[in-house]
């Protein structure tokens, strides 16, 4: 242990958090589709010790490799349109000695930890017009090597966070003021391309966006009409998740009609956990996953105010936005308040690369409180 931590800066309220919310993943799991559950169990424990041995870590020694886990990272991702595994019509896996996983997760955690060195080495330059275009044109390449594969979602998570990153390294009020000006105009005039007829969809013929993205917004704006099609899924979920009531119908349940035996939702266990969570846990259920996930955004957002430096302040921050936004999506999909798109809940959704990947951000957020500055 280095000397200059205290034990009584360990933030063990987070680890507790984190590690309560992946229990209820990997029950939910476990009742979605038993023949994963010891997979993520494994990945619960190996998660735990990885956040665990980087809490002792000192990340700005690590940060020093920025550069580092920028090539690794586009390497990966490149690997992935090169040699990638195609399941389900996209081009995300990655084997590599026998195991499998998924580059666009991991290079989440990567991109935070080259933004906050990179950005704390530049700060003071940050607002100007040559650090803003450069750190654009940096997360280019991993950015559209992502949304090729084709991961949408994945896409807007890195963009949200590197938006975060910008905010919180100091750029000024006048140029939020001025690129939330732009964007705000420029979404709803996407919003309404996205939604012209598809033979003449501009967006659809410059490549921008695939058909299948319009037809999951239609899908979103009029279910009933998509009721056997494209909403077939967003349906049940939200059908499954009021029917659990206050109380839910119980682990496992053995209702003929419910998610895990009427086979209404394709792959429960990845991007529609919170269905089965509704439904077996009810809304008592539901809640404690929504104030679990708030409650470890704010025990980040804390840690960031109390970092020693500026890169632990956006290593917190981003890792919060991460948890909060994304687990945002993932229960706005589930419950129909946002158009369908595949994307994890942190800590609870079945899947490897996606947990251990935030494991390894929150390592990063511990450490960043056990070096804060000392009151």
């Amino acid at each position: 242990m280095h000397k200059q931590y205290r034990i009584r800066d360990y933030d063990i309220k987070l680890i507790i958090m984190v590690i309560a919310l992946n229990i209820i993943g990997v029950l939910a799991i476990g009742s979605a589709k038993e023949s994963v559950q010891s997979k993520q169990l494994i990945g619960m424990i190996a998660g735990i010790f990885i956040m665990i041995v980087i809490s002792f870590l000192d990340y700005n020694v690590i940060l020093k490799l920025y550069w580092v886990m920028y090539i690794a990272n586009l390497t990966l991702l490149l690997m992935v349109a090169l040699f990638g595994k195609e399941t389900g019509g996209a081009q995300r896996w990655l084997n590599i000695l026998g195991f499998q996983f998924q580059p666009s997760e991991s290079a989440k955690i990567l991109l935070i930890l080259f933004y906050a060195q990179f950005i704390m080495i530049h700060r003071e330059q940050l607002n100007t017009f040559k650090y803003i275009m450069l750190s654009i044109i940096l997360l280019a390449p991993p950015l559209l090597l992502i949304y090729k594969q084709p991961d949408m979602s994945t896409s807007i998570m890195v963009i949200v966070i590197f938006c975060v990153i910008l905010f919180v390294g100091g750029v000024s009020y006048k140029l939020v003021g001025t690129i939330l000006a732009i964007t705000i105009p420029a979404v709803v005039t996407v919003f309404y391309l996205i939604l012209q007829p598809a033979e003449s969809n501009v967006l659809i013929n410059a490549g921008f966006i695939e058909p299948y993205h319009r037809l999951r917004v239609l899908a979103w704006l009029h279910p009933e009409e998509y009721a056997n099609t494209i909403a077939y899924q967003q349906m049940n979920s939200m059908i499954a998740v009021g029917s659990g009531q206050l109380l839910g119908k119980g682990y496992k349940t053995n209702v003929i009609s419910s998610v895990k035996n009427g086979n209404f939702i394709s792959e429960p266990q990845t991007d529609f956990i919170f269905a089965v969570i509704g439904e077996e846990f009810g809304f008592v259920g539901c809640c404690t996953v929504i104030i679990l996930i708030v409650l470890i955004v704010l025990e980040c957002i804390l840690i960031a105010k109390k970092s020693k430096n500026l890169a632990g302040t956006i290593i917190a921050s981003a890792m919060a936005a991460l948890v909060g936004f994304q687990g945002f999506m993932n229960i706005s999909v589930a419950t129909g308040l946002l158009p369908n798109t595949g994307i994890p809940l942190p800590f609870v959704s079945y899947g490897l690369t996606s947990l251990l990947s935030v494991y390894i951000g929150m390592g990063f957020v511990l450490n960043v409180r056990l070096q804060g500055r000392k009151y």
